[in-house]
């Protein structure tokens, strides 16, 4: 991930967007700090002190960082955000999150905006962008400026509008899909839209990943899947997601778990079952290995978090 400077963009909208936020998540946020508004795609989060590590698995997204820090970790990859910086993941991912600054009276405030990835197709294919090389990554840094907060803000006022939410959610969606594939990065974003491009590929081969991440799949499928040869799968699918597919799966798994347990309140043991682990002591070597703690004692922990912005 390449690091940006911040850009200069107005104070005023800034501010703006961070008050809608902070208004938002006082009032409905979860015990984690997140908000899950009845707008699809959107969420946001608001935390008063640094929490982390926290894992997750991220579709496909921008996230505008509006105050405070965040670290994300990306395969073997991590990236500092700080206000005034967004993250945009192109594909599907495993990421640690860990927000490492934030107080009570500036909290860490962030906006989440899934991608569509059949608008980006779309729209890429009217703006006549040029796909980058196939060597580009699927996670970047852009600085926000006015066209897409403004994008932000008017997907926030939707919520208190439910009945415009049909109407103008698709137009307000496609002009944040061309402002981002107009930025910096807009030709490697449109090389993971591209259908014969290997990107597109790998997002097959992620799809049937996260949809039988219980089961042993044979590379060899996974492979046809992306219509590449078992060896260049594995090269490209490391070079999208910077992870090898067993540690993709592995990632998606002990996440899973962590969620069970955590949310549902399944045994350390059910939840390993449940992921598609045969050995409960495989499963907590790997489950410790990834978290820093046995299964058990992040089962009897109720200030542990599942997930972040």
């Amino acid at each position: 991930m390449q690091q940006a400077a911040t850009s200069s963009i107005s104070s005023g909208s800034t501010e703006a967007l961070k008050q809608a936020v902070r208004a938002v998540a006082d009032s409905h946020a979860n015990a984690d700090g997140i908000v899950f508004t009845a707008i699809p795609g959107l969420r946001m989060m608001r935390s008063y002190v640094p929490i982390g590590p926290l894992r997750s698995v991220y579709r496909p997204l921008v996230l505008l960082i509006l105050q405070g820090t965040k670290l994300v970790t990306a395969g073997r990859e991590e990236s500092e955000f700080t206000a005034g910086q967004s993250l945009i993941v192109g594909v599907d991912l495993p990421i640690i999150g860990r927000i490492v600054q934030a107080t009570q009276a500036e909290p860490y405030l962030a906006v989440a905006i899934e991608l569509d990835m059949a608008i980006m197709q779309s729209v890429a294919l009217e703006m006549g962008v040029t796909p980058a090389a196939e060597t580009a990554g699927s996670v970047f840094t852009e600085n926000l400026d006015e066209t897409i907060l403004s994008c932000a803000m008017r997907l926030l006022r939707l919520i208190d509008h439910p009945q415009a939410e049909r109407v103008l959610r698709p137009t307000i969606l496609r002009e944040l899909h061309y402002w981002l594939l107009s930025s910096r990065h807009g030709p490697s974003l449109r090389r993971l839209t591209f259908p014969e491009g290997n990107a597109q590929r790998i997002a097959g081969a992620i799809e049937l990943v996260r949809s039988r991440y219980t089961e042993a799949i044979p590379i060899g499928e996974l492979a046809a899947v992306s219509h590449l040869s078992a060896s260049a799968f594995r090269r490209h699918f490391k070079a999208v997601t910077s992870l090898s597919p067993i540690q993709f799966q592995k990632q998606l798994r002990l996440i899973e778990a962590r969620r069970l347990m955590l949310t549902e309140r399944v045994t350390a043991a059910h939840a390993g079952a449940a992921v598609g682990y045969e050995s409960p002591s495989q499963f907590s070597r790997e489950y410790t290995r990834m978290f820093g703690a046995p299964p058990r004692r992040h089962r009897r922990s109720s200030a542990l978090r599942v997930g972040t912005l």
